[in-house]
Parts: C-alpha cells; sequence; structure tokens
C-alpha cells in the first residue's frame, strides 16, 4: 500500500468548507445534505494528506500558496468538453488565440494547441500523471515546440489541474505561463462501458466515441490494475456547410468579389487581361457550375466562383484510439511496484482548399512576357473538384499520422521517516505527415506543352523574362482527372520526439518540529535524454514539390535536474515554504544549465481567510528545433507596405493596392547560440470560505519575461522596412539594417524573399487577476444547486520585440493584439448545476470579452474609419451556453444528453467588418462557427 495512504491528519475549518465547495455537481446533493453538520464535526474528519500540483510534499490543505484550478470528470461530463482539448481551450486562462484544426494551411493543422494569458503554446507545462508529455514532432507556426493535446482518452481523466504562474523551481523548463497536470484514473470501483454520438444541426462533425474501463484484483489484493480504451471518429466539417464560409463574404464593407479561378494578370500594375475567346463557357460547370465571367472594377475581367471557399475543412476529421493501464502490486508493507502504459494512435484528415490548390506561372518564371498583349503577365488557375473528378476535394485531403506511446515502471514506499518514488519513464511520439503535392517538372511540362508552347526568347523589356504566346483557349479549360492525377500525389514526412527520464524523489513530512508544526522537505533528482528529428519527404527540400518547401533538421541532448522543496509551519497560522532547482542540458558538448527558485507564504488570519503570496524565477531551455532547425522555407503572401506606399497608399489601407498581397519566399533557421528565456514571476491572493457551502478566490500575477526567443513577422518587418525607406513615423520591430538585409527585391523592386530569423531579443511584461467562486445551496426536497465562476482580465500586457525598442500594448494596440495572437483581454466561464434524486441538469455559459474588430487591425487603430462607413473597434462580448442532463435510471445504467451552443451562437456580425474578398470573415483563431452540437451518451457499470 502506498505509504501516505496510512497518514492520517486532520483538515483545518478552512479546507473542510473548501473540500465542501469544492465538488462536483454529481454530488452536489450528497454534499449538501451533509454540510448542515456542525463545524467541529467537520474539522474533526480525518482525511488523507494529499499532494496537489504545484508542491511535492503532501499536505492536508486543500488550498495552499500556489492557486490550482481543479477541473473534475463530472465538470467534464457537465460542462459538455467533449475533449481535454476543449477543457482547455475553454478554460478562462485561455485569452489568447491558437492555431490549429480550424485553420486552413496551419503548420500543424493536424494538432490541437492551448494557451495560458495569450502566452504562446509552448510556455505551459503539459504532465499526465505529473510526468511530462511527449513534444509533438511538428513545429507550431513553422517554427515551435508545443504539446499536442488531442490524444489524451478524455473518458479516462479523473481530474486536470491547472497550475497558473512560473512553476520551473519544481518542474523546470517551459513551466512559464503555468502548469497542466492531466490526472488519469487509477482504480474503478466496476466495470464502465460507454458509449456516445454526436451531430451539429448545420450538419457535417457527426461523431462516436466508445469507452471501457475495468479494475481487476488479485485474490489478496496484492495486484490490481486498472485497463482503459477509448475510440473516437468524427466527420469534417467543410466550409460549404456553414453559412458564413461557404462563399466570398457578402457581407462586407466592400464589393464581393469571386476568387480568380482563371486569370491574366499584369505583373506590373495587377490589372487584368481576359483572353478567353468562349466567354468562360468551358468552365461554367466548375465549382459545382458556379464558374462565371467576373468584372472586378479598377482592374478587369476573369473567369471564377463565389463557392470556392467552401472546399476546404473548418474542423478535421479524426479517427483515434487511446489505450491506458495502470498497475500497482504490493510488494510488502512497505513497497508498492507500479507499471503505467498509455499509447494513442489518431489519424486526421483535413483540406485546405482551392486557396491552396492551384497552377501558375509566377513561381516558375516570376512572369512572362507576352508579345501579342505587349505586356508582362502571369497565368493564374485554381483546380475545382471536376478536375480532380471522383468525390473532388475529398479524395485529396491531407493526413497526419500521429502514433505515440509512455510507458513508466516505477517504485514506492518508505524508509524510516522517509517516502521515496522512484520511476523510469520513455516517451516516444511519431507523426506521419500524407500531403497532398503538385508535382514541379509534371505540372509545369503540363502547362507548357498544353498552354505556354515554346519558349521564344527573353522579354524587350528587362531582358530577363522567358516570351511565350500561349494557346488562351486551353488555359480556359477543364483539366481531365486523369491529368490532374498525372502532375499531382502525395508526399510522405516524418517526424519523431523522444524522451527517457530517471527520477528519484525522497520527501519526509515531519523533518523538524517547528511552532506551527512539523516541517516537509522534499528533494528530486533528474537524469535523461531527448531528441527531436524531422524528415521531410525528399522531394519538399530538392524542389521536386511546385510552391511548396519543408525544413528538415534533427538533435539530441542529454539533461538533468536537482530539485528541493522545504515547507515550514513557522506559526500555527503563518507557513512559508522555498523551493530551488537547477537544470542543465548537454548538446554537443555545449552545456546550457539555468538555476530557479521560489518562496511562497501562506497566512491564516482566522480560521475562513487564507492569505497567499509567491515569488519565483522560471525560464525555458533553447528547443532542439530552436538550436537545430534547418533552413525552413515556405511561400506565402503578405501586403507590400513600401510598393503601396509609392502607389500612394497608406498602411492602414491598402485595398486596390497592387501589392496588397505579394507573393514571396520565406525561410527561417534555427540558431545554435540561443540562450534560455528568463522570467520572474509573483502572485499574491486570498481564498476566503466563511461557510462549508462557499469559497471566494481572487489572485494577482505579475511576469517579466526577458530574452524570448523571438521570431520576426513577415508582416512586421514589411513594415518596418516601409518606415526605414519613407521615414514615416511608426513602431519598426527592428533595427533598418536588418530589416534592410532580411528583405530581398529583383531589379524591379518585387518582393523576393524573406528571412525573420530566431534571436534572443523580445522581452514581456504581463499582469493578470483570475477570480473564482463557489457556492452550493441546499433547497430541501427540491435537491440541490451548484454554482461555480471562474474570471480572468489581462490587466497589462506588453512586448518589446527588439532591444531599445518601445514596448507595444498587447492589449490597447488591436493591430498588434492581432499579431501576438493576444486577441480577449477577459474571459468569464459560469456553471449552475442542479441536483435532484436521480436528475442532474447544468448550464454552463463562457464569455470571450471584447476583441478589436478587423478594421481595428487594418487600420491600425479603433479611431479609423474606410471610405464606405464601416468603423475601427470591438466586437461585442461573445457568449455560448452548454446543456446538459443527466439521468440515472438504474444504479447501473447512466443516461445523458448535452447540447453545447444550445442558441447556435455564431461570430457572423463580424462578417461585416471584413471585405467582401475574405473567405473568413471572421477571427478564426479565437471564435468558430461549428454552431450548435447534440450528443447523446449511455454509460453501464457491471
Amino acid at each position: 500500500m502506498s505509504p501516505n495512504n496510512t497518514r492520517r491528519l486532520q483538515r483545518s475549518r478552512l479546507s473542510a468548507a473548501l473540500l465542501s465547495v469544492l465538488i462536483t455537481p454529481v454530488a452536489g446533493l450528497a454534499f449538501a445534505q451533509d454540510a448542515a453538520a456542525p463545524a467541529d464535526q467537520a474539522d474533526a474528519k480525518n482525511l488523507d494528506t494529499v499532494t496537489v500540483t504545484g508542491s511535492l510534499i503532501p499536505v492536508t490543505e486543500v488550498e495552499t500558496f500556489t492557486p490550482v484550478t481543479v477541473v473534475s470528470a463530472e465538470d467534464i461530463q457537465m460542462r459538455g468538453f467533449q475533449s481535454v482539448a476543449d477543457v482547455l481551450q475553454q478554460s478562462t486562462f485561455s485569452t489568447g488565440g491558437v492555431q490549429g484544426g480550424q485553420t486552413s494551411a496551419s503548420f500543424t493543422q493536424g494538432a490541437e494547441a492551448s494557451n495560458m494569458f495569450g502566452l504562446d503554446p509552448g510556455y505551459t507545462k503539459y504532465l499526465i500523471n505529473g510526468r511530462p508529455m511527449a513534444n509533438y514532432p511538428a513545429l507550431y507556426n513553422g517554427s515551435d515546440v508545443f504539446n499536442n493535446i488531442s490524444g489524451i482518452p478524455v473518458a479516462l481523466v479523473d481530474r486536470i489541474e491547472i497550475l497558473p504562474g512560473g512553476q520551473s523551481s519544481l518542474y523546470g523548463s517551459d513551466a512559464i505561463a503555468g502548469v497542466v497536470n492531466v490526472i488519469l484514473k487509477k482504480n474503478l470501483d466496476q466495470a464502465e462501458l460507454s458509449i456516445r454520438g454526436g451531430w451539429f444541426s448545420e450538419g457535417g462533425g457527426d461523431s462516436v466515441r466508445f469507452t471501457f474501463a475495468d479494475s481487476i484484483s488479485s485474490a489478496d489484493g496484492r495486484l490490481n490494475t486498472l485497463f482503459g480504451i477509448q475510440y473516437d471518429e468524427r466527420d469534417p466539417i467543410w466550409g460549404h456547410q456553414r453559412d458564413l464560409t461557404d462563399s466570398y463574404n457578402n457581407d462586407g464593407y466592400s464589393a464581393a468579389h469571386p476568387s480568380r479561378d482563371f486569370v491574366v494578370i499584369d505583373a506590373l500594375d495587377s490589372s487584368y487581361y481576359f483572353t478567353d475567346p468562349a466567354n468562360c463557357s468551358n468552365v461554367t460547370g466548375n465549382f459545382g457550375g458556379t464558374t462565371q465571367r467576373w468584372n472586378r472594377p479598377g482592374y478587369g475581367e476573369y473567369c471564377g466562383s463565389f463557392e470556392s471557399p467552401g472546399y476546404r475543412t473548418l474542423r478535421n476529421g479524426k479517427s483515434s484510439t487511446q489505450l491506458y493501464s495502470y498497475t500497482t502490486f504490493d510488494l510488502n508493507d512497505s513497497v508498492q511496484l507500479y507499471a503505467e502504459l498509455m499509447g494513442n494512435y489518431e489519424d486526421v484528415e483535413y483540406a485546405t482548399g482551392s486557396n491552396y490548390t492551384w497552377w501558375g506561372t509566377s513561381s516558375n518564371y516570376g512572369a512572362y512576357y507576352d508579345p501579342d498583349l505587349g505586356a508582362l503577365v502571369n497565368l493564374q488557375r485554381s483546380f475545382a473538384p471536376e478536375d480532380i473528378g471522383g468525390l473532388g476535394y475529398q479524395d485529396i485531403m491531407n493526413t497526419d499520422r500521429n502514433k505515440s506511446y509512455t510507458v513508466t515502471f516505477g517504485a514506492n514506499g518508505y524508509l524510516g521517516d522517509w517516502d521515496y518514488n522512484v520511476f523510469a519513464s520513455r516517451n516516444e511520439y511519431k507523426l506521419n505527415e500524407r500531403g497532398w503535392q503538385r508535382w514541379a517538372d509534371p505540372i509545369e511540362q503540363y502547362f507548357s506543352e498544353n498552354v505556354l508552347g515554346p519558349e521564344l526568347g527573353l522579354d524587350p523589356i528587362y531582358n530577363a523574362y522567358p516570351v511565350f504566346r500561349p494557346d488562351y483557349a486551353a488555359f480556359y479549360q477543364p483539366i481531365s482527372p486523369a491529368d490532374f492525377a498525372a502532375f499531382t500525389g502525395y508526399t510522405t514526412s516524418e517526424a519523431r520526439t523522444w524522451d527517457n527520464l530517471l527520477r528519484a524523489q525522497f520527501t519526509n513530512g515531519a523533518l523538524f518540529s517547528l511552532p506551527g508544526g512539523d516541517a516537509g522537505f522534499a528533494v528530486v533528482a533528474e537524469v535523461g535524454n531527448e531528441g527531436w528529428e524531422y524528415n521531410p519527404d525528399q522531394r519538399l527540400l530538392d524542389g521536386g514539390v511546385w510552391g511548396t518547401t519543408s525544413v528538415n533538421g534533427d538533435g539530441h541532448r542529454s539533461r538533468y535536474a536537482v530539485t528541493s522543496e522545504l515547507r515550514m509551519p513557522l506559526l500555527e497560522q503563518l507557513t512559508v515554504t522555498a523551493s530551488a532547482r537547477y537544470d542543465a542540458f548537454d548538446l554537443d558538448g555545449n552545456t546550457t544549465d539555468s538555476p530557479t527558485y521560489s518562496l511562497g507564504v501562506e497566512y491564516r488570519p482566522t480560521d475562513t481567510l487564507l492569505l497567499r503570496g509567491k515569488y519565483g524565477t522560471a525560464f525555458r531551455a533553447p528547443t532542439l528545433a530552436d538550436t537545430n532547425q534547418g533552413v525552413s522555407g515556405y511561400y506565402s503572401r503578405n501586403t507590400d507596405y513600401y510598393r503601396c506606399s509609392l502607389e500612394g497608399f497608406d498602411p492602414a489601407d491598402t485595398e486596390g493596392c497592387t501589392w496588397d498581397s505579394a507573393q514571396y519566399q520565406g525561410s527561417q533557421a534555427g540558431n545554435p547560440d540561443l540562450e534560455p528565456i528568463d522570467a520572474d514571476v509573483w502572485s499574491a491572493g486570498f481564498v476566503w470560505a466563511p461557510t462549508q457551502n462557499f469559497s471566494l478566490t481572487a489572485d494577482y500575477f505579475n511576469w517579466k519575461i526577458e530574452n524570448e526567443v523571438d521570431q520576426i513577422s513577415a508582416d512586421q518587418l514589411l513594415l518596418t522596412e516601409y518606415f526605414c525607406r519613407t521615414g514615416a513615423s511608426g513602431s519598426p520591430i527592428t533595427s533598418c539594417d536588418n530589416a534592410l538585409d532580411w528583405i530581398q527585391r529583383d531589379a524591379n523592386g518585387g518582393l523576393v524573399s524573406i528571412f525573420t530569423p530566431k534571436v534572443n531579443v523580445a522581452k514581456q511584461d504581463l499582469e493578470v487577476v483570475t477570480v473564482g467562486a463557489n457556492y452550493l445551496l441546499d433547497i430541501g426536497r427540491f435537491g440541490s444547486l451548484a454554482f461555480a465562476a471562474n474570471y480572468t482580465n489581462n490587466l497589462e500586457h506588453t512586448v518589446t520585440p527588439t532591444p531599445g525598442d518601445e514596448a507595444i500594448d498587447l492589449l490597447r494596440d488591436p493591430y498588434y493584439m492581432w499579431i501576438y495572437d493576444a486577441y480577449a483581454k477577459t474571459r468569464t466561464d459560469v456553471s449552475v448545476s442542479w441536483a435532484k434524486d436521480a436528475w442532474t441538469t447544468t448550464v454552463y455559459a463562457n464569455r470571450i470579452g471584447e476583441t478589436p474588430n478587423y478594421l481595428a487591425y487594418a487600420g491600425g487603430g479603433y479611431d479609423y474609419v474606410h471610405e464606405s462607413g464601416a468603423s475601427a473597434g470591438k466586437w461585442d462580448a461573445y457568449t455560448t451556453y452548454n446543456l446538459s442532463l443527466n439521468y440515472r435510471a438504474t444504479d447501473d445504467l447512466q443516461l445523458s444528453m448535452m447540447v453545447n451552443n444550445v442558441l447556435n451562437e455564431m461570430p457572423d456580425d463580424q462578417a461585416s467588418n471584413y471585405p467582401g474578398t475574405s473567405s473568413t470573415p471572421y477571427n478564426n483563431y479565437l471564435y468558430d462557427v461549428f454552431g450548435r452540437a447534440m450528443y447523446l451518451e449511455a454509460k453501464y457499470t457491471f
């Protein structure tokens, strides 16, 4: 048996009160009926010591100097969360937007991420049963290491503990924003079998989930094993299944224009030449018969469709299987052996849509000269589902296959007055990316033979571009599925991360006596190694793929750490806890190390009030991707602010500028000389529980993060170049020397390439307030009501990109608020549960505070007014409601119905603040258009 279970201590009145209100809705009735027990009886309850995330030393207090938010399995069920990602992305701590399955063509579209307080996803430490998760092998936004939180079996979760604030003195690197510890079940009283099915009222996204779990024990009770399996499958949601995304924005502040599916573009002024002798009649069957001839004022005519945006996925399709087992064996009265295994196999499917499924001459030639037109021009055409054949875009979906496992063997027990826990673990994550591609040589050969014809020399203007007399009638033609298949196919890229860890912890809960009680002490030693490798398909590296490149990289390093924590009850009302840690990483003989420490204080002036505070340091070591990433190439488009200024456009309004969407080749690479990111973090707050039925917590957090590894965004770099070349006032992101060196242009001033390196330059300052309240009301024969609320307010958040720069206000400067994903200043959730007899009902509300609208971002401020009359400003707060109903039909059968987003809330009011050329007229990093979802579940125990 675990040695901690033999030590029974009394909880204080504050702890007993908190225990009564920090309960799950399902258990609410039982606790409510017990709430009337005399206070002295509550004080007298003997309860086990527990180890709470944020401390190594077991304590009897529910709340300590470290604020911990606990989301129980019952909370997950009653609030309608469908995954661990749902829980964390809807947490009030998650105030920033993230890329993922809802973001077309992101670097990690097959993964799901979360953040805390708008800080990068990689700033949060994720643990499963107290052990670090494996890093996702692909890089978030193409550059950063993070954790994919989609492969955790939510039906087997016991609780999720969320600990905000810097925690590196206990958990090491990455724990700057906070720590999330997902604790899975260790035993079950009965076997459980459940099935859940779901669908969306707007269509798409149908899902089903099966779960089975059971515990078995030997006859003598010494051997105990829990085994669980979860299987999930869900259909994708397509753009054409939602009104807001099935076509270009018809509600925008500018006229809606269909996609340029067949267009001849003047390479110098971006106007269009219409050269189709058939007036688009040969391609009117494309995109479901919606392609027509259109005229865009100021540009010219072309063939296109309003409905091409609908041919992309808004939410990934997915099938996954997770296995989990936890086994203990009591070797004797003082030693317990344990083993843990968790595996995940997941296929994620998605389509990026016609915006990323096209061919044009600009990629290979830059431009060509047509002597009949007497101009430098470019051809551009997208591929319609009719070109693809079969099921269209459903037949060319990308698939990310994730396979991961974690295995742990350990022993815990006690030696005299010391408890110990020693384990060895290994986790490994493999990613296989099967991506649809266009083959460079075959696609160019096809269009050369069928459209461009032979090269006729060099242009007479610059003597640099090829001359062609294209067969334009052949250009404005559908492509047969056989021809399409001949120049397209799939690449397979593989990536892997692994982590080995040997850890030993020794704890003494009564090292010596103090006036307030026994002092506790813990010491931990860790040693391990980790690796990362990313091996793209060779064709992505050697130019064999048209319009797409990739990045390779690999590295491994050893690491070790020593941690200690001392908890000292100096007085009955006053406890001080100190911890310190030393981490070192060895990469090819170069050692990067960082010491961290923290000091926490708990003061209980009365039995019902806790005052608490903490100061500490935190760090993030350079990741293997930071140091060992190869040159990463990509193609993208951004506003060329400098060339737009030559046409008389201001950066705040570049609509109609020839270079409003200039294509370029971007690159980035790792830097082996990077140093750790450092942070000072402190917090102060209180917990007040005047009765056993009510508690209120409030905490203030302050971060000062320095030496950040930052990759400058291309948009910011282009804006800086504009400031440097024109002398206009503004906030440059780096020096003019860097901007002019990192942006390359051709002889005509055209944008060629942009290099956005990683450097230790940035710093951030962040201030946050969090509030939580719980209340339990016994309403007699009508059952009980349980209320819970959480609130986060980002008071200040500034970034200083490079030394000497002015700090950027991420909460008040709407342009940078979008750039850095720090979208929501406030976030709130509230739940109300009613339990009576066999019924439990919960209403859960989640509110995202006001965020800047698109014109505030594009116009660079809240006072901007577009010529159409549309104004910069803020979008109203956005609230969704979930409703759940649980009925225990028998002792063994529970039936549940959940309706998420009951009112079918959509961000459709944002569309009027986007231009008509937008295919995603809402902020898809923070909001979604999934709409109302309904789920039915049956759980049977036996």
